[in-house]
Parts: structure tokens; C-alpha cells; sequence
């Protein structure tokens, strides 16, 4: 009788854009994660704030759970569905609402891509630097806290979100934050729903601070005997206080896979840096010069350049398929991804001890990393029918967590806790959950909001 009321009352308010069809519902399921796909009632296609605020607040009445939904992009079942409620799709709101290139901040709503973003932006002399490797909306992107490959030089959505939008379990419209670089102004509500993954409440647009566009722009890649000194090398060029702006390592086994998939033949199967520098043309060469001579001193191989901006385009889109070339190796392949953070000095005893784990345990096991920001994962991919694969690789994922907390890292850099993460979580802010469960049932005392996610509330 409960879901007969919301779907005459949701079919009333968005016609069309409400769907009980198994085919629609199996299409929001859930993300880019391991997860079965669970389809929820129904999926609903709000337009605007407004009818995303009836929509919460028709299930908040009817204690109906909500499952937030953007591009779908996640790696940690944050959008698998719930079979008791309904999903709310926000491709919809899709909207560039403000560009303020002189103030270098903008406002869009949250099914904004960063790449469509870029796209509106690259006549304005900004461009918005947060990228990870899915072309991911910008509301998901905040609900999970991500980050990407120029995290070291600019930050991460804590970082840049400046404000946001929010449609709280009881259907009201709040807004947080300000388009001013910095505030005082009573509690950060802003940060208290970055990285809460829509159990708080449904994030429908997103004020964002922008960058400049550099003036020189230069990639180069760097290739060396093993992984150690890679790391190595990375590790010393943020100590020097180098401002490079992408410091990114693949491993082996990763090298192997991007040449393949993503046609770049004139590398070698070898560890290796993709650098790239942004600034002034004479800043760009000084520092150039000191990074050659670190990387020369840890083996490592001559520079090769990405002259033109379609190589550099070229090198940074496998960057980022590196998670579609692993899952690329087979049909009936599922993908396995760490996302370990740790203090930049202890990076090099972190991926030492799990490549050592790697090899103990027979696994094959590409690995890349934001490794000028201490950040790496280990991407596996596997056969679920396989006997004994999944359990090898938690093993090792176990060993790894243990181990970056001894370290006093964290179990997730940027893809967040979800559903996969929940017992890890445990192991990091046991000390904490208490007080998240507080904040989460005195907002969301029916518990709608994407219930299960990060935390189990009973």
C-alpha cells in the first residue's frame, strides 16, 4: 500500500520521469563496483530542487529509503539500490548555473560533469583541476570526497566545494557556504556533507572554486628498474618542495595493461612517473631540471615529452582508463580496488609491503597511484568464479589496511566507505562512529537517506 501511494503521487508529480520498469530500475542499480545489483521500487527524475524536495519529503512521510544516483561512477557500492525505495536519478539536473571567472568560482547543479564543466570554462581562462579517473558529476564527486590526479598542486573537493545545495530527509532546502574564499561564520556545514554519500541528505547543486589556466603546461614520462625507486623519486620531489602538479605512478604490471588498452607503444613494461608541470614557461624549466636530476639519481630514465596538447591528452586519458584496462582482461571480470593513503615519508615502506604481499600471495596485481599525495591502489582483477581468488585478495587487502594504519594513513583516499569499506572503517574512527551515528539520526530520524552506506545505524 506504501509504495502504491508514492508511485501515484511521484507518477502525478513527474509523469514520465517516474519508472517502475525492471529494465530502468536495473540500469540504477548500482556503480562501477563488484556489488549484485539490487533494483530498487522505482526510480525518480527530478528536474529541480523543488520537485527533488517533494520527492524526499513524500518518502520521508512514508519512511520509504532514498538512493541517491549521478553518472553511477563508484567504486564502494555507495549507489547500489535499496529493494524497500526508491532511486533518484539527478541526470536531469544537469545544468552550468553561474560562472564568475574574475571571482574563479562558478555554481552548477550536481549531474554537471567535470569534463562538461571544462568544457564551458576553457573560454574563460579557468578550469576546474579535481579529475578522477571516471568523467564523474560533480555532485557524486562531493557526496564522496574525490580527488584525482592534481590533488598535490590543487587540493580535492574538500578543497574546492565552497558551498552547496542540500535536500535534507525532511524536504527542506538548505545552502551551505558562501562564494567568498574564506568564512567564519558558525559551523561547517559544507565539509559535514562532502563525503557523507547521500546518507544526509540528497547534494542538487555545487559552488565551486576554479584555478587559472597555467601559461606553460608540460607532461613528460619517466621510466626506471623498479618500483622502489619510482616511489622514491616521487617522495623527494614533494619533499624538496617541488609545486609539480600531477606525480603519478604505475607499476609493471599497469604499464603492461595501459600500453595495450590504451595504444602506448612507445613505453616499456616498466615502473613508471607520469609528471606534469603547470606554470610560467621559465618557473616550468627550473623546475624541470631539478626533478631530471632526482629522477636520474633514483636509475631513472631519460625524459620522454608530450609535445603537443593531444599527447599530453593522450597520456592522461590512459592514466585514467588504467581502472578500464584491468577490467578489459576478461569478459566476466569483477575489479578489486585498494585506496590506501599514508604520509608522504612513509609512502615507500607502504607499497614496498604490498608488493611483497602481492607476490606472497600469487596474485597479479597492477597498481597506480597518487603517489604525489601518498595515495595509491592496487586494482585487481578477477574471475568471481574462480575458487579462492576473492578471498586471496582480501587477505590481502587486510594485511594492507592493517598495515597503513601503523603507518597512520587511511583506508580510503578518495573513493570512500559505501558498503565495502564498513569494517575498515571501524578499524580507523571506532572511537568516532558513536558520534556520526549521533549527527546522522539528528538529521535523518527515519533513516531514508541511503541507509547501510558507511555505517550499519543499528
Amino acid at each position: 500500500m506504501k509504495n502504491n501511494i508514492i508511485n501515484e503521487k511521484l507518477t502525478d508529480l513527474l509523469g514520465n520521469r517516474f519508472s517502475t520498469s525492471e529494465s530502468v530500475r536495473a540500469n540504477y542499480a548500482r556503480g562501477e563496483d563488484a556489488y549484485e545489483p539490487v533494483l530498487s521500487q522505482a526510480v525518480a527524475f527530478p528536474q529541480s530542487n523543488e520537485e527533488v524536495s517533494k520527492i524526499v519529503k513524500l518518502c520521508n512521510l512514508h519512511k520509504a529509503p532514498i538512493v541517491p544516483f549521478g553518472t553511477g561512477t563508484s567504486l564502494e557500492g555507495h549507489a547500489v539500490g535499496n529493494d524497500k525505495g526508491i532511486t533518484i536519478s539527478l541526470e536531469n539536473m544537469n545544468k552550468i548555473l553561474t560562472v564568475n571567472a574574475e571571482d574563479f568560482d562558478c555554481r552548477v547543479q550536481a549531474n554537471v560533469t567535470r569534463k562538461q564543466l571544462n568544457e564551458e570554462l576553457k573560454t574563460e581562462g579557468v578550469f576546474f583541476p579535481i579529475d578522477p579517473g571516471a568523467d564523474a558529476a560533480l555532485g557524486g564527486m562531493a557526496a564522496t570526497s574525490a580527488s584525482g590526479t592534481m590533488a598535490v598542486r590543487y587540493g580535492t573537493m574538500r578543497t574546492v566545494v565552497t558551498g552547496l545545495t542540500v535536500v535534507i530527509p525532511n524536504g527542506e532546502i538548505i545552502k551551505t557556504g558562501t562564494r567568498t574564499k574564506k568564512t567564519a561564520a558558525g559551523y561547517n556545514l559544507t565539509n559535514l556533507f562532502i563525503g557523507s554519500e547521500g546518507t544526509l541528505g540528497v547534494i542538487t547543486e555545487v559552488q565551486l572554486r576554479l584555478s587559472p589556466i597555467p601559461e606553460s603546461i608540460m607532461s613528460a614520462v619517466c621510466q626506471f628498474p623498479n618500483l622502489e625507486s619510482a616511489v622514491l623519486t616521487a617522495q623527494e620531489i614533494i619533499q624538496y618542495g617541488i609545486p609539480i602538479a600531477r606525480v603519478e605512478m604505475l607499476n609493471k604490471d599497469q604499464m603492461d595493461l595501459v600500453i595495450k588498452y590504451s595504444k602506448l607503444k612507445e613505453y616499456a613494461a616498466l615502473p613508471t612517473l607520469f609528471f606534469e608541470f603547470h606554470g610560467s614557461e621559465e618557473s616550468n624549466k627550473e623546475f624541470i631540471k631539478i626533478v631530471e636530476e632526482l629522477s636520474k639519481n633514483n636509475s631513472g630514465s631519460d625524459f620522454k615529452w608530450a609535445e603537443t596538447l593531444e599527447d599530453r591528452n593522450k597520456l592522461w586519458q590512459a592514466r585514467h582508463d588504467c581502472y578500464y584496462s584491468v577490467k578489459a582482461q576478461g569478459n566476466n571480470f569483477k575489479v578489486y580496488s585498494t585506496d590506501v593513503c599514508v604520509p608522504i615519508s612513509n609512502l615507500v615502506e607502504c607499497i614496498k609491503f604490498t608488493e611483497e604481499e602481492i607476490k606472497k600471495l600469487g596474485l597479479k596485481a597492477p597498481m597506480v597511484g597518487h603517489v604525489g599525495d601518498g595515495n595509491f591502489h592496487a586494482i585487481i582483477g578477477y574471475d568471481p568464479n574462480k575458487d579462492g581468488e576473492y578471498e586471496k585478495i582480501r587477505s590481502l587487502s587486510n594485511k594492507l589496511i592493517d598495515k597503513t594504519l601503523e603507518l597512520e594513513g587511511t583506508i580510503t583516499g578518495e573513493h570512500g566507505i559505501g558498503l565495502h569499506k564498513k569494517a575498515y572503517l571501524l578499524k580507523e574512527h571506532g572511537d568516532n562512529i558513536p558520534l556520526m551515528k549521533s549527527i546522522k539520526r539528528s538529521i535523518d530520524q527515519n533513516n531514508i537517506m541511503n541507509p547501510g552506506k558507511i555505517f550499519d545505524l543499528n
